[in-house]
């Protein structure tokens, strides 16, 4: 597995620091995270994630290539998409589902580039926003995980992946932790 998108919105911070926890290093994949917060801050939501992952964790950049083993978090108020050359771009397009980042312009943007090489991860969160996303990593080949929307903070978007996408894996938090792991050091 070369690439992991995951996204997360309302109760996200807390999902992802129990996901990054459970994770074992992964020098041969790349993980990118989108998360919608009201925050323009990116440096400290960089910081906090880097608490609970022994990956760097940095913010994605424009042109910049996607390096394995590195956690990159999408800048606030761009899309993060990422081009068949497997480097970052971003820009200011219209929000989608209400968000900039989205989840959906990362997930459609990165099952174009990596096709089977990569897995699309949907945690908690209050609107559909990477529903459609997911499905393109389904249709393209890649690795869907879910959420159980019974443990999630907040069930609408795991729910709206199940329904629009479906799912390869509808887990537990530390059980998504523990098949990312299987994918990515296998």
């Amino acid at each position: 597995m070369e690439l992991v998108a995951i996204g997360c919105s309302t109760g996200g911070l807390r999902a992802l620091q129990v996901l990054l926890r459970g994770l074992a290093p992964c020098p041969r994949t790349a993980f990118v995270v989108v998360i919608h917060t009201a925050s323009a801050d990116s440096d400290s939501l960089c910081q906090l994630l880097a608490r609970d992952t022994p990956m760097p964790v940095q913010e994605a950049q424009e042109r910049a290539p996607v390096l394995p083993g590195v956690l990159y978090v999408a800048p606030p108020g761009y899309h993060l998409l990422i081009g068949r050359d497997q480097y970052f771009y971003l820009n200011v397009d219209p929000k989608v589902c209400f968000v900039r980042p989205s989840i959906d312009v990362l997930f459609e943007s990165a099952a174009d580039a990596y096709r089977h090489r990569m897995a699309g991860v949907i945690l908690t969160g209050a609107n559909d926003d990477g529903a459609r996303g997911l499905r393109c990593v389904r249709q393209q080949a890649g690795i869907a995980l879910v959420q159980d929307p019974e443990e999630a903070e907040a069930s609408s978007m795991p729910e709206a992946a199940l329904s629009l996408a479906g799912a390869d894996h509808c887990l537990a938090l530390v059980d998504i932790a523990s098949e990312l792991n299987r994918m990515c050091l296998s």
